[in-house]
């Protein structure tokens, strides 16, 4: 027997006969792709009339990156799903290790509680349930009411540690008044000395689209931004001015009418969705046309552009990364280069 065929009945291998274990730079195997709103709305809503929220838990379409074999993700580290809830229902609470977020994608003035807080949403508005808070859903208006999900369970299943806990109740109880979180933030310079603000995660729970608007219009008035990413604004932890939660960092960017930005390319990956306006983006080689509420994928490292085609009116996309990880490690590495198109 030779030497090479003692070492597997050992459950040892070689390093120097090892294959892809030292690449010369990141390499993932998801893949830039882009997920049109209007044809995953279409199925979505056709499964409102197939499942309904209790029996689903979520009445979640999942968007599925067609580069990692199956796997419920849209980049290696990142999930995202489009979920429905139809008026009168109930998502009920359950927790999860998992940090959530949620972009408003259509309808107006349903809810999402978050440890005793209830939090209405408008189109646009960002909402957090960040890890192992209790959460429920619900409509009480008239209309559908879509969203999209963006958490961080691939990267905790990698880990190992992840973990879901349901009580059986549909709604939590109601400790703390309406949108509480959001008033006593509404102002990003100051912060009320009498909030504990020990926990790692964001203490705001729904950041409004009408103040994010402002901001951004308010801003393009007086700056261009940067050149490979327009008018970029990062939502933060109050207390910390850090990310909103440890594994997901949110943005919100404007892209000035005919903007062509810079190329460029991060050791981190991201999931865009389209607030406003027409363009493309050119992600890995791939040109992904993109109108509103359209989401698509970002690997880690792949070389990436935005186009704004209007001449007259701006776009606006959102975002969420693992970004926090990767830096929380120190791997976070962001490189110029030239650009594809």
């Amino acid at each position: 027997m030779s030497f090479y065929d003692k070492l597997s009945p050992a459950n040892v291998a070689p390093l120097w006969r090892a294959r892809g274990l030292l690449p010369k730079e990141p390499s993932t195997p998801a893949v830039p792709f882009l997920w049109p709103y209007a044809e995953v709305r279409e199925l979505l809503l056709e499964a409102g009339g197939v499942v309904t929220a209790e029996e689903a838990e979520r009445r979640v379409l999942m968007l599925m990156n067609p580069g990692l074999d199956g796997r419920p993700a849209a980049t290696a580290n990142l999930y995202a799903g489009l979920q429905l809830v139809l008026p009168g229902e109930i998502a009920p609470m359950h927790r999860h290790s998992a940090a959530a977020l949620r972009l408003i994608c259509e309808g107006s003035g349903a809810y999402t509680a978050v440890d005793g807080e209830k939090a209405t949403m408008e189109v646009g508005d960002l909402v957090l349930t960040p890890s192992w808070t209790w959460h429920d859903h619900g409509n009480e208006t008239d209309e559908p009411m879509i969203w999209l999900d963006g958490l961080d369970l691939p990267l905790l299943h990698k880990l190992e540690t992840h973990f879901f806990e349901v009580t059986g109740d549909a709604r939590q109880a109601l400790t703390v008044p309406e949108n509480l979180s959001a008033r006593l933030y509404a102002s990003a310079r100051m912060n009320p000395s009498w909030v504990d603000a020990s926990t790692p995660y964001s203490p705001v729970i729904a950041f409004p689209w009408k103040q994010v608007e402002r901001q951004l219009a308010e801003a393009a008035t007086v700056s261009d931004g940067t050149p490979a990413d327009g008018l970029l604004f990062e939502y933060v932890n109050p207390f910390t001015g850090g990310p909103v939660m440890p594994t997901l960092s949110c943005h919100m960017q404007l892209l000035k009418p005919g903007l062509h930005t810079d190329a460029h390319r991060h050791t981190s990956a991201a999931v865009y969705h389209v607030v406003r306006g027409n363009g493309h983006s050119i992600v890995g080689g791939e040109r992904l046309e993109w109108t509103a509420r359209d989401t698509f994928a970002l690997p880690a490292w792949a070389v990436h552009e935005h186009v704004n085609a209007s001449g007259d009116e701006d776009a606006v996309l959102f975002s969420f990364s693992d970004e926090p990880v990767v830096r929380s490690l120190g791997l976070h590495r962001e490189q110029a280069v030239e650009r594809q198109g």
